[in-house]
Order: C-alpha cells, then sequence, then structure tokens
C-alpha cells in the first residue's frame, strides 16, 4: 500500500470525520478494471449512431465533449438536447460479471463511523448495480447520481453543493475519496478532506491522459493505491 501524508495534515484529521464520500468509477474499483472501457466503448456507440458519425469522429467529439464538459453527456445535452435517461439507460447497460467481489473493501468500509455515501457523474441504477457486483452496496446510507445533480457533473461548484445540502453534509467533518485530481478542488475549499485513489504502479490505466498525475497539487490531502488497506488503516 502507498500512501502519501503531506505535512499540513495528519492521519489523526479523519477521527473528526462523520461522512465518508466516496467516487465509483475508478474509485470503489480499480482503474485496471475492464467496466470503464465496456462504458467508454458505448458512449461512441450512442454518438455514433446519434450522429451518423464513424467511430473515429464518434470518439473524438465524445473525448471533446468529456473534457470540455466534465461528462460526454453534459456535451450532448448542451449541443443536441439529448435525453439524459436514455443515454444513461444505453451506455450503463453492461456485463458487470468481471468485476470481483471485494471482501476487503467491504470489511474496511463497514468498520469505518459514520455515514458512507456514494458521489458519482454516473447514474444511480449504474452506482447500484456495480457497488452490489462488489459486495458492497448494502453498506452505503445512500448515493448522489448525476441525475440528482440535475446532470450537472462534477467538479461543478453547484453539484458539490446540491449534494451537501440533499445530505445535511458538513464538509468540515466529511472525507472524499477520488480517482481524479481535479474533481478534489471543490471539496478541498469546502473543507472537506480530500484523498486520491490511484493505480498501483505499473498497473494498466484506462483513464485519460489528462486524468492522470505523477504529482499530487496542494489540494490533495492524501494519496493512495490501496483504498481498503488506507481504510483499514484509519480504523486500525
Amino acid at each position: 500500500m502507498t500512501i502519501s501524508v503531506p505535512i499540513k495534515r495528519a492521519l489523526s484529521h479523519f477521527a473528526q470525520v462523520e461522512t465518508w464520500v466516496f467516487d465509483l468509477d475508478n474509485t470503489l474499483y480499480p482503474p485496471h478494471s475492464d467496466l470503464w472501457p465496456k462504458i467508454d466503448a458505448r458512449i461512441t456507440a450512442y454518438m455514433a449512431a446519434m450522429l451518423g458519425l464513424d467511430g473515429l469522429s464518434a470518439r473524438a467529439l465524445q473525448k471533446h465533449y468529456y473534457r470540455a464538459f466534465g461528462t460526454t453527456l453534459s456535451g450532448l445535452i448542451h449541443e443536441y438536447q439529448v435525453d439524459p435517461a436514455d443515454f444513461l439507460r444505453f451506455v450503463h447497460d453492461i456485463d458487470r460479471s468481471s468485476l470481483d467481489p471485494n471482501p476487503a473493501l467491504a470489511a474496511a468500509i463497514a468498520a469505518l463511523p459514520g455515514r458512507k455515501l456514494i458521489l458519482t457523474n454516473g447514474s444511480h441504477a449504474h452506482a447500484l448495480a456495480t457497488a452490489k457486483q462488489l459486495g458492497i452496496d448494502h453498506l452505503f446510507d445512500d448515493c448522489f447520481a448525476i441525475e440528482h445533480g440535475d446532470y450537472l457533473p462534477k467538479p461543478h461548484l453547484q453539484t458539490y453543493q446540491r449534494f451537501f445540502d440533499r445530505h445535511a453534509v458538513d464538509p468540515a467533518r466529511a472525507a472524499m475519496f477520488e480517482d481524479i485530481v481535479h474533481n478534489l478542488e471543490v471539496p478541498h475549499a469546502s473543507g472537506m478532506l480530500t484523498v486520491l485513489v490511484k493505480p498501483k504502479e505499473g498497473a494498466e490505466d484506462f483513464r485519460e491522459d489528462w486524468e492522470k498525475h505523477e504529482v499530487a497539487p496542494p489540494h490533495v490531502d492524501f494519496v493512495t493505491d490501496d483504498l481498503a488497506g488506507f481504510l483499514a488503516g484509519l480504523v486500525r
């Protein structure tokens, strides 16, 4: 397990955490899993069929929207007023059987004191199905999915504010676990402890190049490549 603890923070800060917030994709399951590539491919297929584009053109536009708007869906809503429910049903209709249950992660999350919430740019149905496949769905009190933020994704400030309000979260007594650096900026500025979950060294990583950071910026309090081990260490 790799843990980086910046001087400005110590593990003892987690003693005051009463709400534990987890991103879903590439955080609760590792980035070398094939789940995200499956979703990614279905997004490309959706755009190709909808816009009459070849695969390469659809994928290029998909990645442009993703970076410019935070999600491809946000770009499609902005440019084409696409039906978000239809889009989410299609892109999250994947086989999750390749994702193994994670008993170590389940035990570590179960041992945490306080509430556990999922905050994801994916759909509510996708979050529940994926958490169930991991064997951790019963451990979470609730899930704030993209539809609960009116399809405005992280890292928008308004989305986090809606999340805080909906679940009565006190950021000063909460921690956020996330695989994308810029999605931790608002949580940190709001007073949350922030933990960047990264792949193990040498492991396959299907995220976009701009989502990967070798050096954690100041708004990241901790870095780990072993979420279950990190959480278990906090409880110990």
